[in-house]
């Protein structure tokens, strides 16, 4: 069975024609991060990226923009906003599901607000190596088709070695869903890929697929088809 690659990207104005080259290269879902001023989990890859597109005027009505346009670009492909609870008190939840849906999202990640709380919005929900066997069953009951598994207690950014906590996250998860297992953060070569997707259904990248976003298309093209070979071996 294929392995799922997630890749997440800033959004900007160079994000829709990065999500194409992406889904080219053989990206199965897209993760358009929305730039907030606070991250809590954001390491400073994607924390630097953030200050690159607040200062661009990249708000939510304009991340929203940049959805649609992407959607416009890549298919059928799953594109999902990934926010902060802050931002959605600003503009409003229901608002926001509405609106997002409208520029093409097919589903939500937000970062900071755990399963239990705004159970209106159905989302990809996260559970980390400090989850208990009680919040991870909560939050695979009200998951939006996959969980994110974060392997790791930190921030994101690209790690020379995977995590040792995945293989007992996932083991634990395992026991406990049979929903689809992504895994996260520190995740950035071909195979760092291979080793994760061994434990877990599929992968997500951000930070290094951001940082290679910054030479342009072709260039992330061509990481994204790396990390598919690796994980199609």
């Amino acid at each position: 069975m294929s392995k799922t690659l997630a890749i997440y990207l800033m959004a900007g104005a160079e994000t829709p024609a990065l999500a194409e080259a992406a889904v080219a290269g053989g990206a199965d879902i897209i993760e358009v991060g929305f730039p907030f001023s606070d991250p809590l989990a954001d390491g400073p890859v994607i924390r630097a990226a953030a200050e690159k597109a607040l200062a661009a005027g990249m708000r939510t009505a304009a991340c929203l923009e940049c959805v649609a346009a992407t959607r416009a670009l890549v298919g059928d492909t799953p594109l999902i906003p990934m926010t902060y609870a802050s931002l959605l008190e600003a503009y409003g939840w229901a608002r926001f599901e509405t609106d997002a849906r409208a520029a093409g999202a097919t589903s939500f990640i937000i970062a900071d607000t755990a399963a239990g709380s705004r159970p209106e919005l159905r989302r990809v929900q996260l559970v980390a190596p400090t989850s208990t066997d009680a919040r991870i069953a909560l939050a695979a009951s009200e998951t939006d088709g996959w969980l994110y598994l974060v392997t790791l207690t930190g921030t994101t950014g690209a790690r020379t070695e995977l995590s040792d906590a995945l293989a007992g996250l996932a083991a634990r998860t395992r026991a406990l869903t049979d929903v689809p297992l992504y895994a996260g953060f520190g995740i950035s070569t071909p195979e760092q890929a291979r080793a994760a997707a061994d434990l877990t259904d599929g992968i997500v990248v951000g930070s290094r697929a951001v940082q290679v976003a910054e030479d342009g298309p072709a260039a992330l093209r061509s990481y994204v088809a790396s990390l598919r070979a690796a994980l199609d071996a």
